[in-house]
């Protein structure tokens, strides 16, 4: 285990200040002989939720980043200026600025307050009724003076298309920068935290689902316990669905008590609990409503997010009074391929190793590694990064070498459209001598009621 991982908070404890360091963008600007940065977003843009750490309202802000030593690599005076919507003036205060002060941190040339990147930070509320590109273009002819003509401003390759425009017509030519994407591959001790705890909860979510689950009876068309519906006792031969506290057992019914947990744990499920029974198990994002019948697999992805923007991730497969048929090979298969693919993480492994590993451990057990979208077989990448998006670097069927502070799914899984699907899935942190399981959670076919309590 990590140093980060055995000094980290426990369930209670208290969290490490949550501060992003701007100083990669501020390299980027000078690598690229740019003059700034900007970003351009709401609260449901998660670079500039990253970059800022300010969870504000649904109208767009803007960040903009000038290093004011210019190409010269002078970054002393780096600053960043958030244009909020002036309602929320305090909370970005508190969010972007005061979040950033770190007392070890020597004072600014300017004499500002310490912050803990170099990058002084402030934030405007003027000029409320213009476009958040308008204002952040009004930053640029303050803070920087267009000596060489246009102004070169580096930005996410997804800032909306408006605020490109007019940032452009005020004298600004946009380039494209990848540097906050890559930054937010690797984790801080900080982010870490926050991973674990919402990790934590969306495992007691699988555990409650597990529980009902291994609660729920077993009955037989004919049986008096047995609802009499062409829903019941269908005439492809499925069986009728079980039954838990006295009414047939759905998949909306599970979803509806593992969003309970994670509603009682701090975290917003924020319609990322998937759960699918029989067919409707190899579909990877099912939120609809089936009858649970014993016999068939039930997937359980459960991915909220928790308060500061971060989300967990974890999946587990049950199995109610199965027979060992395809379901059972299938989970062999998958526990197989989970080992193999968590045997090949460590710092400097290519990404691609873990998934091709994954990948040649289900083809053993003869199912197809390649698979396309609705085939029988393993249809999808085993892992991805998860932070502040659900999904984002690094891809474990991507370029690259796997790094400390990445934190990415293990996720195999095999598909059959006709009959099911099994996956598992861990969310891992990549540390310096492997990897650690943020929140573990016991493996079975057959669910028990013993990890209700997690």
């Amino acid at each position: 285990m990590s140093e980060d991982a055995a000094n980290s908070d426990d369930a209670g404890g208290e969290l490490r200040p949550l501060r992003t360091d701007l100083g990669p963008v501020v390299e980027a600007v000078h690598a690229a002989d740019a003059d700034a940065f900007v970003a351009v977003g709401d609260r449901f843009d998660d670079e500039l939720r990253y970059l800022t750490r300010f969870a504000g309202p649904d109208r767009p802000s803007a960040l903009v980043v000038v290093p004011t030593g210019g190409a010269t690599g002078d970054d002393s005076d780096a600053r960043a200026v958030l244009c909020a919507p002036a309602l929320f003036r305090e909370q970005a205060e508190r969010e972007f600025v005061a979040s950033a002060r770190d007392p070890d941190a020597g004072p600014t040339s300017g004499g500002g307050s310490a912050v803990h990147d170099g990058v002084v930070r402030e934030v405007r509320t003027g000029n409320v009724g213009d476009h958040a590109g308008e204002r952040a273009a009004a930053v640029l002819d303050d803070l920087v003076a267009a000596e060489r003509g246009d102004r070169t401003v580096l930005a996410p390759a997804s800032i909306p298309h408006d605020a490109a425009v007019y940032l452009e017509r005020a004298g600004n030519e946009l380039a494209s920068t990848d540097a906050v994407a890559a930054a937010r591959e690797r984790k801080t001790p900080a982010e870490v935290d926050r991973l674990r705890r919402v990790q934590r909860a969306t495992v007691a979510g699988i555990a409650r689902a597990e529980a009902v689950l291994a609660e729920s009876e077993v009955v037989e068309a004919g049986d008096p316990a047995d609802g009499d519906t062409a829903e019941d006792d269908p005439e492809d031969g499925r069986r009728p669905p079980l039954r838990w506290d006295g009414e047939p057992l759905t998949t909306e019914r599970l979803r509806r008590e593992v969003n309970a947990v994670l509603a009682a744990r701090g975290v917003r499920d924020a319609g990322n609990t998937v759960i699918g029974a029989g067919p409707s198990a190899a579909d990877l994002h099912y939120v609809g409503d089936d009858p649970v019948r014993p016999g068939e697999t039930v997937l359980l992805d459960v991915s909220p997010r928790g308060p500061d923007g971060h989300y967990g991730d974890a999946t587990r497969t049950f199995v109610v009074d199965g027979d060992g048929g395809w379901e059972r090979r299938a989970y062999v298969a998958v526990e197989a391929a989970r080992e193999a693919a968590l045997a090949e993480v460590e710092p400097g492994v290519p990404a691609k190793t873990v998934h091709g590993e994954a990948a040649a451990e289900l083809a053993a057990y003869g199912f197809d590694p390649n698979a396309g979208e609705g085939e029988a077989g393993f249809t999808h990448g085993t892992g991805h990064g998860v932070g502040v998006s659900l999904h984002e670097g690094p891809s474990l069927t991507g370029a690259g070498e796997l790094r400390p502070g990445h934190v990415v799914t293990v996720e195999p899984g095999v598909y059959d459209p006709e009959v099911g699907g099994v996956r598992l899935e861990d969310l891992i942190l990549v540390t310096d001598d492997g990897y650690e399981i943020l929140a573990e959670y016991p493996f079975g076919i057959a669910p028990t009621d013993e990890g209700d309590e997690a």
